[in-house]
């Protein structure tokens, strides 16, 4: 059972351990689950690993990101440049296949588009291109179209969500509909949802993972 202000200190001890963050000046306010988070640094990296943070603290049950990325004279790029290395990334990165996303940046925004068969590849190409400089934000409009024609079997949803140690499944209701598969009922924490989703994304023959857990938290408020 966690205070607004034990949750609060928690988070800040979170983000404060990780490495690239130890001297960044992230704010945090904490009220009901709900975490915020402010500031302002300087790379898109830093602003993912300060969210991932906050994530993964018990007791968050929303998060809202309000922290921005602005860079020094010496760090900013044109457009042209950061169009340039995101594609020179995509292309190194063996995860996802050549020439399949499209690539547009405006006033540092990335924006990648494309049909792609996995989810873990929509990922892969997100990740490929998060710790280039220059970058303000990321929008990943992939869609995932599989090329298997395999039936997605409810059971077998169930039964990969039910085999992860880390996922209390018992609260969990997966429904499927056609390529689609969708996560209902409650879960613990922010993790085990992403988590429980991330499997999912896995099933042969999936275009959608609708996640629509709620994660369920024992909040003592002062």
């Amino acid at each position: 059972m966690k205070s607004n202000e034990e949750l609060q200190t928690d988070v800040q001890n979170a983000i404060k351990w990780e490495p690239l963050l130890n001297a960044a000046e992230i704010g945090v306010v904490a009220k009901d689950g709900v975490v915020s988070l402010t500031g302002v640094v300087n790379s898109y990296a830093k602003k993912m690993e300060a969210e991932s943070a906050a994530k993964k603290v018990i007791g968050v049950v929303a998060l809202v990101e309000g922290i921005e990325v602005k860079f020094s004279s010496a760090w900013s790029k044109t457009n042209e440049e950061i169009a340039n290395e995101v594609l020179v990334a995509l292309k190194s990165n063996w995860s996802v296949p050549d020439d399949k996303v499209t690539v547009k940046v405006e006033d540092g925004w990335l924006t990648l588009d494309g049909e792609l068969p996995w989810n873990y590849q929509k990922d892969a190409a997100k990740s490929a291109v998060s710790y280039l400089t220059g970058i303000k934000g990321i929008i990943n409009n992939i869609t995932i179209k599989s090329e298997s024609h395999d039936e997605i079997e409810k059971k077998a949803v169930e039964e990969a969500i039910g085999r992860s140690w880390s996922i209390d499944d018992s609260d969990i209701e997966v429904s499927v509909s056609g390529t689609s598969v969708t996560l209902s009922g409650t879960v613990d924490s922010w993790y085990q949802k992403e988590e429980a989703g991330r499997i999912a994304w896995k099933t042969p023959g999936i275009w959608n993972v609708k996640n629509e857990l709620t994660v369920d938290y024992e909040f003592a408020f002062s």
